[in-house]
């Protein structure tokens, strides 16, 4: 007997949101599957931390968005705190606070009202710290570090969640090239692991290395597809007006730019 397919960890219909009278998103309906990495990318203005922020749970939106087949807005906030992880933009955290207080952070939603951490809850910062890198200066308060290493620790804070859906927004920002790819080993291992890693990312080689992307533009999602099928590819060219071309060079996919002559002002 076929087994029926695993439903979506994440599910949008018809979700729309304005931002100050302004239509951001425009009924957008989408599935994303469980287990997987699924990167989100489009030209500046598409709608992609909208849709993330939606999907969260963190912009008050019309449809409707499913978590793991609940309905997020009727989900008590503990219980979606532990099952969804969250790492924004440019989020501020007290520059007092050390390295270790703010990855214990993401261990609140599993701790009582009052309560301390257990052993389970270091045992799991522990790993997030190793898995960023950011193990050996836990103890250093926030001010003393880098755009690169703050960036880091915000992810190690969303990794100490251990939560089954896990969505980013511009996890890249500020990182150099050898940490991008640190990073990218973690969403494939977090996938790889069972996950669900939904991040929506500017660079468009990093995000052409998840399983699944969704190409947004104009609000609204174009198309959806795996990261590999030659579709993907073609809408992406387009949705970028033909300025990228993807190719695959020694195995890898590559999102390469596309010179356009520059038009000379006559004298």
């Amino acid at each position: 007997m076929m087994q029926s397919a695993q439903p979506p960890a994440l599910r949008a219909e018809s979700v729309s949101v304005s931002l100050g009278g302004t239509p951001v998103l425009r009924g957008v309906d989408l599935s994303i599957a469980a287990g997987r990495w699924t990167s989100i990318v489009g030209p500046n203005g598409a709608g992609k931390s909208t849709l993330l922020k939606a999907m969260a749970g963190l912009l008050p939106c019309s449809g409707m968005v499913h978590l793991l087949g609940h309905n997020i807005a009727h989900l008590p906030a503990r219980q979606r705190a532990c099952q969804l992880a969250w790492l924004g933009q440019s989020e501020s955290v007290a520059d007092d606070l050390t390295v270790l207080d703010v990855a214990l952070l993401g261990r609140l939603p599993h701790q009582a009202w009052l309560g301390g951490p257990n052993a389970q809850d270091l045992a799991a910062v522990e790993r997030a710290l190793r898995a960023t890198q950011a193990w050996d200066w836990r103890f250093r308060p926030l001010a003393q570090l880098s755009g690169g290493e703050r960036q880091r620790v915000l992810l190690a804070r969303a990794l100490a969640v251990e939560a089954q859906v896990l969505l980013m927004d511009e996890p890249l920002a500020n990182l150099d090239p050898p940490h991008q790819a640190d990073w990218l080993c973690v969403a494939q291992s977090l996938a790889d692991a069972g996950t669900t890693v939904v991040s929506v990312l500017h660079e468009i080689t990093m995000a052409l290395h998840a399983d699944a992307m969704v190409v947004l533009a104009g609000g609204t999602v174009v198309h959806h597809g795996d990261c590999a099928d030659a579709a993907t590819h073609r809408a992406l060219e387009a949705v970028f007006d033909h300025r990228i071309a993807i190719r695959t060079i020694d195995g890898q996919r590559l999102a390469l730019p596309v010179a356009v002559p520059h038009i000379r002002p006559q004298a």
